[in-house]
């Protein structure tokens, strides 16, 4: 399955398998009353400042992964494989929350 950053998606392997992340204004919008953020820029800033938590991390994940189409739940997605450990997580959506908001570099 291949991402296309014009659209906002990333790909991550979860249990084996490539999916997409995609954080669409609903994804966004869930997100944000999961975490109990005040607003959408609260909860960037939370994820820039590195204000957040292993939980924030897997619920922006999850939130991505819906926004791309998977129907997992957040428990079996703690539960996964994710390829290439917590680092790669953290930066594959790290890059899911930066082209929700602007478009991918060079364009």
């Amino acid at each position: 399955m291949m991402a296309n950053p014009w659209a906002g998606e990333v790909t991550l392997q979860v249990n084996g398998v490539p999916v997409v992340l995609k954080l669409t204004l609903g994804a966004l919008a869930g997100l944000e009353a999961r975490l109990g953020a005040d607003s959408l820029v609260g909860l960037i800033e939370r994820f820039e400042g590195g204000a957040y938590r292993a939980a924030d991390l897997l619920a922006l994940i999850h939130a991505g992964l819906q926004g791309g189409g998977w129907h997992g739940t957040e428990a079996e997605l703690a539960q996964a494989e994710i390829a290439g450990g917590f680092a790669h997580a953290t930066a594959v959506a790290a890059r899911a929350l930066a082209l929700a908001f602007a478009p991918p570099e060079g364009a």
